[in-house]
């Protein structure tokens, strides 16, 4: 690399610089704190870690997202983290091993190998929630509910939640017999909607006509709660799994209605988002205009299998920076300016601001630059005998 640039970063990895570093942490705080009010505990797993742990269970579908390297110490495989997650399931069973739902949160950087879609980043600040230990309905609302109140305090309002259910699919595929390979293709042509293609798959396919006819209905179901009546119609001969995942999901529409009542509900029953490790309902926030979700999560039931400790889970992340940058714009910063004295009762005034949560800069003899250019747009003036906060008139 030239002399010429050698300050550019990895394409697909950046950095925060003032202000917006400023307002990432503070806004890491406010969320994290909302967490606690919910009773979840914050963990801090590793960076990096033994490949085989940190693939083990959820990890295995994170295995070309993650950088891997030689420990030098022990000659053995380790790999940097591209999602928390795994890490989290890992410290529940293994390190807590606790019989009572458990509540956990975390907030850390991961990297990937590539970015989730076309221009994102490969270094996202992860943020999220897991709850381990209850398998009915009211976890999932919950972490629902945790994740719109996420979204509102990061200045994200008026969502839309979009609703899936991963054992519908699994359940047809599974009364259908179909091979790994078929069922591959299947997949891929749903997630990608490609209804031609799909039809004509499913055509080639040696399917009963219902079964041909159910799976081909999953790329159509999808819209408001109107979907799960339609659905309820059109796999009426499907077996109980795919009956009960649609009662699951007609059981979430009812309560988030009341719970989220400002919150339009949208269900697409061909989504399989994390369908190699989720086992029920899957779930994303949306903003209108925005075409990727900001936050998303769902079921994950028998996490912690491998460890011993089989629990069911559910939970939601998302990108704290992401959530930082779609945020509305951020008000003018309202930093207080402070002259370059040696004054006691000037001491006193910056002392008190800052313990208040007033950011003060105060100025250093013979520098560059005023107020305006320290970010601040209010200044201590002293009057009266006191020194006083004065509005700075642009």
């Amino acid at each position: 690399m030239s002399t010429n640039n050698r300050w550019l970063l990895p394409e697909g990895v950046e950095e925060l610089l003032p202000p917006e570093a400023r307002r990432l942490e503070a806004l890491r705080r406010r969320i994290v704190d909302l967490f606690d009010t919910w009773g979840y505990d914050l963990v801090v797993p590793p960076l990096i870690e033994y490949l085989d742990s940190l693939l083990i269970g959820l990890g295995y579908d994170l295995d070309r997202q993650t950088f891997k390297l030689i420990d030098p110490l022990t000659g053995r495989l380790l790999g940097i983290r591209a999602d928390i997650t795994p890490q989290v399931a890992r410290i529940e069973a293994h390190r807590l091993r606790r019989m009572v739902p458990v509540r956990l949160c975390y907030l850390g950087p991961v990297l990937r190998t590539q970015p989730d879609a076309p221009g994102g980043l490969r270094n996202p600040l992860q943020v999220g929630i897991e709850l381990y230990g209850h398998a009915g309905i009211e976890s999932d609302l919950e972490v629902m509910r945790l994740m719109v109140e996420t979204l509102a305090v990061a200045g994200l309002i008026n969502p839309y939640l979009d609703l899936g259910h991963v054992g519908i699919y699994r359940g047809l595929v599974a009364q259908s017999g179909l091979s790994h390979d078929a069922e591959a293709a299947l997949f891929d042509a749903l997630q990608r909607k490609a209804v031609p293609e799909l039809e004509a798959l499913l055509a080639s396919l040696d399917l009963k006509t219902e079964l041909r006819t159910m799976l081909a209905a999953l790329v159509r179901l999808h819209g408001g709660t109107e979907i799960l009546k339609q659905a309820k119609e059109l796999l009426a001969t499907a077996d109980t799994e795919v009956k009960s995942a649609l009662t699951n999901l007609r059981a979430l529409a009812e309560h988030l209605s009341i719970r989220l009542f400002n919150c339009p509900l949208h269900f697409d029953l061909g989504e399989l988002r994390g369908y190699a490790y989720h086992t029920g309902v899957v779930f994303a926030a949306y903003l209108p205009g925005h075409g990727r979700a900001v936050a998303q999560g769902g079921r994950y039931d028998g996490v912690g299998a491998v460890f011993g400790h089989p629990r069911p889970a559910t939970g939601f992340s998302a990108d704290l920076k992401a959530l930082l940058f779609t945020a509305y714009p951020p008000k003018k910063s309202d930093g207080i300016y402070a002259p370059a004295l040696v004054d006691a009762t000037l001491d006193a005034r910056i002392h008190s601001l800052r313990a208040h949560g007033e950011r003060v800069v105060q100025a250093l003899p013979g520098q560059s630059g005023g107020p305006m250019e320290m970010d601040c747009s209010r200044e201590l003036v002293w009057q009266l005998g006191e020194w006083n906060i004065c509005e700075i008139r642009s």
